[in-house]
């Protein structure tokens, strides 16, 4: 029986000056809440509570950690403290906004910009519903990711990664501006217990590197994860992960098939920024921002006949499954 995640605090709690009005989110590291400031404006609340760590009955305020796992739990607290500061110092339309961040209740909360809007993610979703050639037209995968590249840029230049770029954590705003969410120094921490890394990665989007315990993690493994979200805008799908990939790699076979739908150069740019070998990918933001608004003349290259009776017994042996 699995164990039961820590309780949200309850609607009408104050925190730091701030009324919960409702739980919006939880995941395994914290719990996001749709608060109020004094001045009645709404905020997002985000409140360290990794739930491998913690518990909380409903009604307390303090999380409960046991004596052995104080020493992981405060390492995470400071870097979640410490990300809320970086952020904090970050003021970029595609970055989320902290406003504010503060220690109570033996936790640390993080106050951001409250956005209306829906994640990339659901997008995809409703696009791939949709059943057509194509996921999203290339103008707009272009426009949305040089949006988001600006502020990935800034980040970088903050000497901060976010390691976990998914279509989940970027927001397309109702004014229809891309910005980038949830980022994961907390979650790099709390990955490193005793002598093992847990799995704390999104499987199709983490990079190699971030599977091995001696992997170099760098602006490249932010890149990785960019290309497999246009990967995702172009297929619908995630990529295979990458042990699937480094034990059989079929991710040109499946771009392959988006000859003629999407540009050579798109297809290439993904490719090249999902490259298994971190020294193959493009080494910064701006290498990727050059390549991406490159004003080159847009070819479509059709599929030999080789090629299609190649790619229709690939998919007679995976069922006729998308990769």
């Amino acid at each position: 029986m699995s164990k039961p995640k820590p309780a949200p605090l309850p609607a009408g709690t104050v925190v730091g000056g701030y009324q919960i009005v409702k739980k919006l989110a939880a995941g395994g590291f914290g719990v996001v809440y749709l608060a109020e400031d004094n001045e009645r404006h709404l905020v997002a609340l985000k409140e360290y509570l990794p739930s491998s760590l913690a518990e909380r009955s409903p009604g307390e305020l303090t999380p409960r950690v046991k004596p052995e796992k104080q020493p992981l739990y405060r390492l995470g607290l400071k870097s979640f403290f410490e990300e809320g500061r970086s952020l904090a110092q970050i003021a970029h339309p595609s970055v989320v906004s902290v406003l504010n961040f503060f220690r109570e209740n033996e936790t640390v909360y993080m106050v951001m910009n409250y956005l209306q809007g829906d994640t990339l993610q659901d997008f995809i979703v409703t696009a791939r519903d949709l059943k057509r050639d194509k996921v999203f037209r290339e103008s707009t995968i272009r426009s949305l990711f040089d949006e988001i590249l600006r502020g990935l840029r800034i980040v970088h230049q903050h000497k901060m990664l976010h390691l976990d770029i998914k279509p989940a954590n970027i927001f397309i705003t109702n004014d229809n501006k891309a910005v980038l969410l949830d980022f994961g120094a907390a979650r790099e921490v709390l990955s490193k217990e005793g002598n093992f890394i847990r799995p704390m990665y999104t499987p199709g989007f983490a990079a190699p590197e971030m599977y091995r315990r001696d992997g170099t993690l760098g602006p490249w493994t932010d890149i990785y994860a960019i290309g497999a979200c246009i990967y995702a805008c172009m297929q619908g799908y995630p990529p295979n992960d990458a042990p699937q990939r480094i034990e059989k790699d079929r991710l040109a076979l499946s771009l392959s098939r988006l000859r003629n739908v999407y540009s050579d150069n798109l297809i290439e740019v993904t490719e090249w920024c999902m490259s298994l070998d971190p020294l193959s990918r493009p080494q910064s933001v701006f290498a990727l921002q050059k390549e991406l608004a490159r004003e080159t003349e847009r070819r479509y290259t059709k599929l030999s006949f080789s090629e299609r009776l190649k790619l229709q017994l690939e998919n007679l042996k995976t069922g006729g499954v998308k990769a």
